[in-house]
């Protein structure tokens, strides 16, 4: 018998409203979800999967408020307006804004130390990047390293190692990773 209790009190407490606390909750992290939504530009923002033209617009607007209390009133009023929208798409659309930055990001630092790795071995480095990616022109790779080590002789700021890295990231760009 008391195993019918517990069913009857599970299927009561499931019936049942959320609590005040777990409301505040929900509000703060759609009030949350709104803030990150201000950290996007306009382009990023225009990505964002949202349908509610004056919640897009409140999110333009906080953009140029300074004072800090009317900032949090217009915060809240955000997640206010977030309790209209579907959070979950715009949950995941973030999520992936963020992953193709850790990606760029990540493509970005990988480059960085290829063109130190070249630099570093002189013109024998050259073949990290024909191996890397065999389009490459090796003349011109060749004569961006022999110019960087010119400079650093002559201590000239590094034109030749910016060049270098441009070139690496067209070649990317092109080619992608072959690697």
């Amino acid at each position: 018998m008391p195993d019918q209790n517990d069913d009857n009190n599970t299927d009561v407490e499931e019936d049942l409203p959320p609590s005040k606390s777990e409301l505040k909750r929900q509000m703060l992290a759609l009030q949350q979800l709104g803030e990150s939504l201000l950290e996007l530009n306009d382009r990023q923002l225009a990505l964002m999967p949202i349908s509610d033209e004056e919640l897009l617009l409140a999110i333009r607007e906080t953009h140029q408020i300074r004072s800090n209390s009317a900032r949090k009133r217009h915060l809240q009023f955000i997640g206010k307006l977030m309790r209209h929208v579907d959070p979950q798409p715009i949950e995941q659309a973030l999520q992936s804004l963020h992953q193709s930055q850790y990606k760029s990001n990540d493509t970005f630092h990988h480059l960085e130390q290829l063109r130190e790795d070249i630099l570093a071995a002189g013109v024998e480095g050259v073949e990290l990047a024909i191996a890397r990616w065999p389009q490459a022109d090796r003349q011109q790779l060749r004569q961006l390293v022999l110019q960087h080590q010119r400079e650093l002789q002559r201590d000239k700021p590094p034109a030749a190692s910016r060049k270098l890295f441009r070139y690496l990231r067209e070649l990317q760009e092109l080619y992608g990773d072959t690697d």
